[in-house]
């Protein structure tokens, strides 16, 4: 991987800057707004464990891990310590772009989400502003020195393990310039990019879900001796009215028809 020793030491140190606050600001939005619907029991967030994106979670169990050095979540190149489909949600911010195994850690995040578990990602796009920066400059400090996947192959990448896109969005429209005072004189950018260049900001944020084909419902095979045991009085008492009243119009019917005589 490139060298990301100089400028920022890390992505946590980028985000305190005024282009990073920028960017953190608008995924942080995202993530409280999109894990706030997703139900479930167990949550784990990949990468930054210094920013709480599960704050909006609804989830009981709310589990952080990452190496806070260059976000390479270098504890799961073997294994992540949770079991099979134990988890509802996993959070992934700007892990696989500053990581050797990116697809290793996807597998690992299919293995231990359960079915139609959700999996949410941030990564930078290189298909902007902010991919053009990295293109014609030097790659030193985060984030530059990160290896951005454009949003294509990710989804490829998703699809072979099984995951359905079901939402999504694109933020940071204005170019990655340094100062806030900067930033704010392209805030018509920001306001104008979802309608005119949707596919163009800094970064995009993509939620997932695991699907599981071939998996239906089964059945019980009802004991039907046990079940007219275990039926309510009601109907069993209709079932014997009716039974009773079909019993006593055969017998009127019997005695009732006529006779045929000898001739």
């Amino acid at each position: 991987m490139p060298d990301c020793k100089s400028t920022a030491q890390n992505l946590s140190e980028w985000f305190a800057t005024e282009q990073g606050g920028y960017v953190l600001a608008r995924e942080q939005a995202y993530f409280d707004r999109t894990v706030a619907d997703i139900f479930g029991f167990n949550a784990l967030q990949l990468g930054l464990p210094e920013h709480d994106f599960l704050r909006g979670s609804r989830m009981p169990l709310r589990f952080s891990a990452g190496n806070q050095v260059g976000n390479d979540v270098r504890l799961i190149c073997a294994e992540l310590p949770f079991e099979s489909a134990s988890l509802d949600l996993v959070v992934m911010p700007h892990v696989l772009e500053f990581s050797e195994h990116p697809h290793h850690i996807l597998r690992e995040v299919e293995r231990v989400l359960m079915p139609e578990g959700s999996l949410i990602i941030t990564g930078f796009n290189p298909r902007s502003l902010w991919g053009l920066h990295r293109t014609l400059g030097r790659r030193k400090g985060y984030p530059w020195c990160g290896q951005f996947i454009a949003l294509p192959r990710l989804k490829d990448w998703l699809a072979l393990l099984g995951f359905e896109v079901v939402g999504g969005r694109f933020a940071a429209y204005a170019p990655p310039v340094h100062q806030s005072k900067w930033l704010e004189r392209f805030a018509f950018m920001e306001r104008a990019g979802d309608r005119w260049w949707a596919v163009s900001g800094g970064v995009y944020c993509l939620h997932a879900v695991k699907r599981v084909h071939g998996m239906r419902l089964i059945k019980p095979q009802w004991n039907e001796g046990l079940v007219s045991r275990l039926m309510p009085a009601a109907p069993k008492l209709n079932n014997r009215i009716t039974h009773c009243e079909g019993t006593a119009q055969q017998s009127w019917a019997i005695r009732n028809q006529p006779k045929v005589g000898r001739n």
